[in-house]
């Protein structure tokens, strides 16, 4: 976990993994919740093993949604959410997209 948070880069701490949320009834997980204190806010990480699809902006938008009114405090800066796809299909990226969400590729080794 330790490589994987300096990966992403600096001031990232790490909440949880597949952190159990309710939203009226239904129950979801996010893959991962972070912390960055440089930036002082909560990082909603989802990783998906397909290409980049627009359902994904929603899933971590609901998430992003629920960690500000649920999980971080008043002095917190607003959560921010990072998606990481095999593969980014940039048309979808550029008409889906919102500005606290973030995309990246990574490659098998």
């Amino acid at each position: 976990m330790d490589a994987f948070l300096k990966e992403l880069g600096t001031g990232f701490a790490y909440v949880g993994h597949e952190v159990k949320i309710k939203i009226g009834n239904d129950k979801h997980s996010i893959d991962f919740l972070l912390f960055n204190f440089k930036y002082n806010c909560f990082v909603v990480l989802e990783i998906k093993v397909t290409e980049f699809k627009a359902e994904y902006i929603g899933q971590v938008l609901k998430y992003i949604n629920y960690v500000d009114d649920n999980i971080k405090e008043p002095f917190n800066d607003k959560t921010v959410g990072v998606i990481i796809c095999k593969e980014v299909n940039g048309y979808v990226l550029k008409y889906c997209s919102d500005d606290r969400i973030f995309t990246t590729t990574y490659e098998l080794a």
